[in-house]
């Protein structure tokens, strides 16, 4: 029987298998590897992350809309790195990935920001521009 239902697919039969069997036993089914099921579960989760992602991003752009010049090109450049880590998700073709990392929605977009070395710098440059300004403020 397994052997017909391979004959099956690789004639052309699974209408979404594409790829071939990976060397797991997995298939890649359009882009995304994984069996069949953990590839609808994944899909599914991945349209909760990207809409998790738009979340953030509609948050901060918000927050950009009532910021100075200054912070605002901070929050700006923070929407840049929000945009290259959903590319960074969305591009993962395994379907685990999916599973494991993304099935419950945490705070895992801040901290992928939050750990970007560009947001790092943005944050030490805001520390530097705040004591400076203080010790403006202060003549110290």
């Amino acid at each position: 029987m397994e052997q017909a239902t391979e004959t099956w697919e690789g004639e052309g039969g699974a209408a979404t298998q594409m790829g071939g069997r990976e060397p797991d036993g997995s298939v890649a089914i359009g882009k995304m590897i994984g069996t069949a099921n953990q590839v609808d579960w994944a899909e599914q989760i991945k349209v909760r992350v990207s809409a998790e992602f738009d979340r953030v991003a509609r948050a901060l752009v918000s927050a950009a809309n009532k910021q100075t010049e200054q912070d605002r090109m901070d929050t700006l450049a923070v929407i840049a790195i929000l945009e290259d880590k959903r590319a960074e998700v969305m591009r993962n073709a395994q379907a685990g990935y999916f599973i494991h990392d993304w099935q419950e929605l945490r705070d895992q977009v801040r901290q992928m920001i939050v750990q970007d070395s560009r947001y790092k710098t943005i944050k030490v440059n805001q520390e530097l521009a705040d004591k400076s300004h203080t010790a403006t403020l202060t003549g110290g």
